[in-house]
């Protein structure tokens, strides 16, 4: 028999919304040549390879180009997985070693409550020609280690922007935040994420996104639990909730396809 695999639909509330992700539930070593192959071949913005290690799992994650050092949609694919497999008892919290460190994910009702790392962005100045890549100027322009974080003056704005992503590659490896205060009553924020240096254009719902904006927002609506909306075309809700040096990120999921990988 193969290998067991799902995929999963994460920050969704029914199919084919929200972001994708395929969880392969590993059964001894696989090289990375082998798990880099295997994520090509599903071209989702990431498959999470869950291993049980101790008394939790270890988890990567690997775009169709690379491996990245955190996910939060394949993260809470991952544990819905587990849980909805059998593998893990839903009382219990899925507990996964990763290049980020310890994380969790629990359950509350209908909604998988994420421990992420905060990634908190500071104010930046922008690299000379890097704007020109945006047809509008940001009200705010900030950065950590992976990303730039633009805040635009209105959701509006986020929502039709369409950035020139090879210009931005050419310049910085560096992704893209979008993100305005909200003008609906469903949300707080808006966001839209770009990462073409790990081989994705737009990301359609980004949990560690929000370990940037979850802090950023909070601060600025002086809010401590946030309601987000990430515009993609496949959109997302997200619950935030920074604390300190971490950030609790809560979504739901969606099994749309189980299988078996030779």
């Amino acid at each position: 028999m193969g290998l067991p695999v799902c995929v999963v639909d994460a920050f969704a509330d029914k199919p084919f919304t929200g972001n994708p992700a395929a969880v392969v539930f590993l059964d001894g070593p696989r090289d990375d040549a082998w798990r880099q192959g295997v994520a090509a071949e599903f071209n989702l913005s990431e498959t999470a390879f869950v291993e049980a290690e101790g008394a939790g799992f270890r988890l990567r994650w690997f775009t169709p180009a690379v491996e990245v050092d955190l996910c939060g949609h394949a993260t809470l694919a991952a544990a819905h997985a587990l849980w909805e497999s059998g593998r893990l008892a839903p009382s219990m919290p899925a507990r996964f070693e990763t290049r980020s460190g310890s994380l969790s994910a629990r359950r509350d009702g209908e909604w998988i409550i994420l421990d992420l790392p905060a990634l908190p962005v500071r104010p930046a100045k922008p690299p000379p020609g890097l704007l020109a890549a945006l047809a509008d100027t940001p009200l705010a322009f900030c950065e950590n280690d992976g990303a730039y974080l633009l805040e635009m003056d209105s959701e509006e704005t986020v929502r039709r922007c369409a950035p020139n992503l090879a210009a931005w590659s050419a310049l910085t490896k560096k992704g893209l935040i979008l993100t305005a205060v909200a003008r609906r009553a469903t949300h707080d924020f808006a966001s839209r994420c770009f990462f073409p240096a790990d081989g994705l254009a737009e990301d359609p719902v980004t949990g560690s996104a929000h370990c940037s904006l979850g802090p950023y927002w909070s601060e600025r609506l002086k809010k401590p639990v946030l309601t987000a909306y990430q515009a993609s075309k496949r959109g997302g809700f997200l619950l935030v909730r920074p604390k300190g040096e971490r950030v609790e990120v809560g979504g739901r999921a969606v099994t749309t396809m189980r299988g078996s990988l030779a």
